[in-house]
């Protein structure tokens, strides 16, 4: 007996069904699988091939086809369906997450390319918007956070402006046979840059008005230019009235060198542009802070502000500054009466060159003061230092008074023995530990307490 007559109950019930019923049931499909498993398409009713063709994806069998109801629902889409929502990217990363930029439709690689930041990928790039998100503000911001850049962008632009404030004291100086010239620029030209990077910059390169450029700077940042200026007017004021009273250029530049033919062919390279390298150092402190903000604030090494340390800051600039202001009046004022002595009243009886260490003091609390506010990067520090070294070596207390001893030895004796007394009995620039009974020294120290307590007084009205 065949299996359909043996097991025919397994189709129509008790009853065996006839072999022409038992061939309707039967499917008259070829025996592949999706004609065996056809119901699980279309229902309990087995479709017929055409049916399930119409089902099946007419694709490559790749992973997008085969899993392409993943993108339109329980509908299978087609594959220009699909093609639509894929990207016409080239599939690196900016097109692989192409909708991470513009939302769940995804754009062209064009589009991506006009989203992705054109920075360099250092800190102040990448975190650039935390500040203004445009493309002004990359002038300031973008390629400073490495020593590199900082060169770039901070460094070699204040030199190359002190280089061309050289260049027209220059010729100014050969003009008028002028050493002196120089002098001019020495306060003028490092004032100038720190307005340049805190003000004049922003205006340029980013459009702000005067007014939004300053309301920009922080209370500290104002100080901080508010010393440089009073430190630069000061001194200018005082190298241009002493060239006009004068009328005639200063005795340490009548060397014999300067009787050389050739000497104003020199002078650029020997005097002018070498003082140009050092203005640029010396006002690091008060440019890199400007120029390269958030360099400066990622370099420091104490971000937390100190009450203690700005304290401090403030009373090294107000002594420092009253010491410059009380020797140059004594000093003007021992001039009027016309004594043939040698000064060494009021703070000149503090050390030989009171005015050179109230101007290292003011330039060594310009990086005290970034420091207590957590601004201070390792490199404002070499502005002091080169300042001091200037003063200490260069083209301060030692060229001066060696002028002064040639001087004094072949126009006046007894100035001449004034001075190897001088010399004997006071410091040059640092004041002994004898000093301390000195009433000049707690005068200048009392105008540096009250600073204190005026500019703290300030800051609390401010504050209210």
């Amino acid at each position: 007996m065949a299996e359909q007559d043996r097991y025919g109950r397994s189709f129509g019930g008790d009853k065996l069904p006839s072999a022409e019923k038992i061939n309707e049931k039967i499917p008259e499909v070829s025996g592949a699988e999706q004609d065996r498993y056809g119901r699980w398409f279309g229902g309990d009713k087995l479709p017929s091939r055409a049916d399930i063709e119409k089902h099946l994806p007419k694709t490559s069998g790749a992973e997008q086809d085969r899993y392409e109801h993943w993108f339109g629902g329980h509908k299978l889409p087609t594959r220009a369906d699909i093609e639509k929502r894929l990207p016409r990217g080239s599939g690196a990363e900016q097109d692989r997450y192409a909708r991470w930029f513009g939302g769940d439709k995804a754009p062209s690689v064009e589009q991506l390319n006009e989203s992705l930041p054109t920075g360099s990928g250092a800190e102040q790039d990448r975190y650039g918007s935390h500040f203004k998100p445009n493309q002004a503000t990359n002038l300031r911001f973008s390629g400073t956070a490495s020593t590199l850049g900082l060169l770039q962008h901070a460094v070699l632009p204040s030199l190359g402006f002190h280089s061309g404030l050289s260049i027209i004291a220059y010729g100014v100086g050969r003009y008028t046979d002028t050493v002196e010239a120089k002098d001019w620029v020495w306060p003028s030209g490092q004032v100038a840059n720190a307005w340049w990077s805190a003000i004049g910059a922003p205006v340029v390169y980013e459009g702000l008005s005067i007014s939004a450029a300053w309301d920009a700077l922080s209370y500290n940042q104002k100080l901080l230019l508010a010393g440089v200026s009073a430190w630069g007017i000061r001194l200018f004021y005082r190298v241009a009235s002493r060239t006009i009273r004068r009328g005639k250029d200063d005795p340490r530049y009548e060397t014999a060198a300067r009787k050389q033919p050739d000497f104003w062919n020199k002078a650029f390279f020997t005097m002018f542009l070498p003082e140009a390298l050092v203005q640029t150092l010396i006002s690091l402190p008060f440019t890199l802070p400007f120029r390269a903000p958030v360099a400066t604030a990622l370099a420091s090494p104490f971000p937390e502000a100190s009450p203690i340390l700005h304290s401090l800051a403030i009373f090294l600039f107000a002594t420092g500054y009253s010491l410059e202001v009380l020797a140059d009046t004594q000093l003007e004022a021992h001039k009027k009466r016309r004594s043939a002595e040698l000064n060494r009243e009021g703070v000149w009886s503090i050390v030989r060159h009171p005015n050179y260490l109230g101007d290292a003091l003011c330039h060594f609390s310009f990086p005290l003061l970034l420091f207590s506010v957590g601004q201070l990067h390792p490199l404002t520090l070499i502005g002091p230092i080169a300042n001091y070294v200037f003063l200490r070596f260069i083209g301060g207390d030692k060229e001066n008074e060696a002028n002064q001893e040639e001087r004094y030895f072949k126009e006046n004796p007894i100035k001449y023995q004034q001075l190897q007394e001088y010399k004997e009995t006071k410091n040059s620039f640092w004041p002994g530990l004898a000093e301390v009974s000195n009433k000049w020294v707690w005068t200048v120290a009392a105008v540096g307490a009250g600073s204190v307590v005026l500019e703290r007084s300030l800051q609390s009205f401010l504050r209210s």
